[in-house]
C-alpha cells in the first residue's frame, strides 16, 4: 500500500492536521475540550465513515489522538477521557517513551495468520494433487466434491498451495507481522495482533503495511508546536530524502521558507552529518579493517539496523562504527553553534524515534517527526507548495553526504571518500536491505564470510527514501534524491571532517 493515497492514510493525516491547530494555535486554558473533540471533528455526523458504528469510530479516533500528543493508549478496563496524563505530555522535555508502536485494540480485525484455506475457486478437480502431496492427511473431500483443509492436522507447509493448477488454497497471513523483519508480531489471547517490544526496531513496516490502521507511532507534533508557540529556539535539521517529499514544486530551499514561516529559527542539512559519518567511517575502514584490526565495519546510520545488530548479535557490537548517526553529528554540531537551541529532526524514519530517547542521544535532539507529520502541519498552517513560491538557500553538504538517502548511498559515500582519501586501497562493499536480508548478512559476517568488507545495513527496502514516514512512493523519492545528489556542487567532503564529530 506504500505510495497509495488510502483511507488509511488520509484519516491518520486529518488526526496531525487537528492535532497540530491545537498545538500551534489554542491557549493553555483551551486545550482539553479543543482535543476532546477532535474525533467529532474527524467524524462529524452520526453516521460511519470507516466502521460500523460511529462509536467505536470515534473511540479509534480518540487513541488516534493520544498517541499523537505523545502519549500511550488508554487503559481498556478503565475508561478515561482522551486528555487524561496530558499535562505531562505538555512539558518541554517531553521524549517519547517506549513503546513507540503500538496496537489499538479496537481497530485490529484481528487477521488470521500462517493459515491454508481451500477458497471458492477449488474446481473439485479429479487429480486431487493438493490431497496428494499434503504428507499429515489433513485435506479431504467435502459434501460438495471440494476440498477442505483440517487446520488441526494442517503444518502450514504449503504443498498444497503450490500443487493446485488453479491457485485455490489460499495462504492467510497477518500483513503486519508479514511485514515485520524481526518477527516482533504474534497474537494476543483475542487473537489481536500485539507487539513485543524487546523485539520491535521501531522501523514501522508493520505500521505502513495493516489495512485497517491498527498500528500507530507516537509524535511530537504537539510537544513541537507549543514550543514554536512559545517563542522557543526551534531549529530544523532536514534528512535529505525530504527532496520530493511535498511535491515536484516543494523544493529544499523552499521548504526551508516555509520551515522558517512556521516559527523555526534556522534550517540545516543532516547531510552535513552524513559528511562527517562518511569520511569518519572512510577513516576507520582504511586504518582498521584494512589493517586488520577489524575483520569488517558495519555501518551505523540506520537504526533499526544498528539496533538488530546490537540486540540479536551482541558479540558484535564493537563492528559497528563508532561514527556518529547523521542526526546526531549534525544536532551537535548546531548545538555548537547556538547553545539554547532545541533541535528538530525530520526525516522520513520512525525508528528515529527511538534513537533520539537514548540517554546519550537527548542532549542533542530534542524532537523527531516524520515527512508525514510536518506535510499535515504544513497543511494546518495553509502552507501549500503548488502556489508557495518563497526560497531561502542552503548549502550545508556534499552529493556524498545527500545519497545517504538511498539504498547503497552510505557505502558509495564511504567508497568515494576512501578513494579520494586513502589512493589505492581495495574498498570491498557489501550491502543489505530490509531486516530480513540484513539478519542473513549479519550471520553470514559472523560467520566470517564477509571479511575485508564494509557493509551497509538498511532497514527498510530502497533505503530512508522507504521509511514508514514518506509521503510519496520509494521509487519517485529515488528519482528525487539521485537528482539531488547529481545537481550537487561538492561531490565528497573533505578528509578533515571527520575530525569535527565530538566524543
Amino acid at each position: 500500500m506504500r505510495g497509495i493515497n488510502t483511507s488509511v492514510t488520509k484519516l491518520r493525516r486529518k488526526i496531525f492536521v487537528e492535532v497540530a491547530k491545537v498545538a500551534y494555535n489554542v491557549a493553555d486554558e483551551d486545550l482539553n475540550s479543543a482535543i476532546e473533540a477532535i474525533p467529532y471533528i474527524i467524524s462529524p455526523t452520526e453516521v460511519p465513515q470507516y466502521r460500523e458504528s460511529i462509536y467505536r469510530e470515534r473511540a479509534i479516533a480518540s487513541e488516534r489522538v493520544r498517541l499523537a500528543l505523545g502519549m500511550s493508549l488508554r487503559p481498556q478496563d478503565k475508561p478515561v477521557h482522551i486528555t487524561a496524563g496530558l499535562d505531562a505530555s505538555n512539558i518541554s522535555d517531553k521524549y517519547y517513551e517506549p513503546p513507540l508502536m503500538q496496537v489499538i485494540p479496537s481497530a485490529c480485525d484481528k487477521c488470521e495468520d500462517n493459515v491454508y484455506e481451500v477458497s471458492n475457486q477449488c474446481r473439485a478437480c479429479v487429480s486431487r494433487a493438493c490431497m496428494s502431496v499434503c504428507p499429515k492427511g489433513a485435506i479431504s473431500i467435502g459434501k460438495d466434491g471440494k476440498t477442505v483443509i483440517d487446520r488441526e492436522k494442517c503444518i502450514k507447509c504449503g504443498k498444497c498451495k503450490a500443487a493446485c493448477p488453479y491457485d485455490a488454497i489460499a495462504h492467510k497471513v497477518r500483513p503486519c507481522s508479514d511485514a515485520c523483519g524481526v518477527k516482533a508480531i504474534s497474537s494476543d489471547e483475542l487473537g489481536r495482533a500485539s507487539i513485543d517490544p524487546k523485539k520491535c526496531v521501531g522501523c514501522g513496516q508493520c505500521m505502513v503495511s495493516c489495512p485497517f490502521g491498527a498500528i500507530a507511532d507516537k509524535s511530537q507534533i504537539f510537544q513541537l508546536g507549543r514550543a514554536i508557540r512559545r517563542g522557543d529556539n526551534v531549529v530544523a535539521i532536514v534528512a535529505p530524502a525530504i527532496v520530493g517529499q511535498f511535491g515536484p514544486k516543494a523544493t529544499l530551499w523552499r521548504i526551508k521558507a516555509a520551515l522558517k514561516d512556521l516559527g523555526f529559527k534556522e534550517v540545516f542539512e543532516v547531510a552535513h552529518g552524513a559528511d562527517v559519518g562518511a569520511s569518519t567511517e572512510a577513516h576507520h575502514y582504511a586504518t582498521e579493517v584494512v589493517t586488520g584490526k577489524l575483520p569488517f565495519l558495519l555501518t551505523s546510520c540506520c537504526p533499526a539496523w544498528s539496533m538488530l545488530a546490537k540486540t540479536q548479535f551482541p558479540d558484535m557490537v564493537d563492528k559497528v562504527s563508532s561514527a556518529l548517526t547523521p542526526m546526531v553529528a549534525t544536532a551537535r554540531s548546531v548545538k555548537q553553534k547556538m547553545p539554547n537551541a532545541r533541535v528538530i529532526f525530520i526525516g522520513p524514519c520512525a525508528a528515529k524515534k527511538l534513537e533520539a530517547m537514548r540517554r546519550t542521544v537527548r542532549s542533542d535532539v530534542d524532537f523527531v517527526i516524520t515527512f508525514e507529520e510536518l506535510a499535515a502541519i504544513f497543511e494546518a498552517a495553509g502552507i501549500d507548495f503548488n502556489t508557495y513560491t518563497k526560497e531561502d538557500p542552503i548549502h550545508d553538504a556534499s552529493g556524498a553526504g545527500r545519497g545517504y538517502a538511498v539504498a547503497g548511498g552510505v557505502a558509495s559515500a564511504i567508497e568515494q571518500c576512501v578513494r579520494e582519501y586513502y589512493p589505492g586501497v581495495e574498498v570491498k562493499i557489501e550491502h543489505a536491505e530490509g531486516l530480513v536480508e540484513c539478519k542473513k548478512m549479519l550471520m553470514l559476517a559472523k560467520a566470517g564470510k564477509k571479511n575485508g568488507c564494509l557493509i551497509e545495513g538498511m532497514g527498510c527496502f530502497g533505503g530512508c527514501v522507504a521509511g514508514a514516514g514518506v509521503n510519496i512512493p520509494v521509487e519517485k523519492g529515488a528519482q528525487a534524491v539521485q537528482k539531488f545528489v547529481q545537481d550537487s556542487t561538492n561531490k565528497i567532503p573533505p578528509k578533515e571532517l571527520y575530525e569535527i564529530q565530538l566524543p
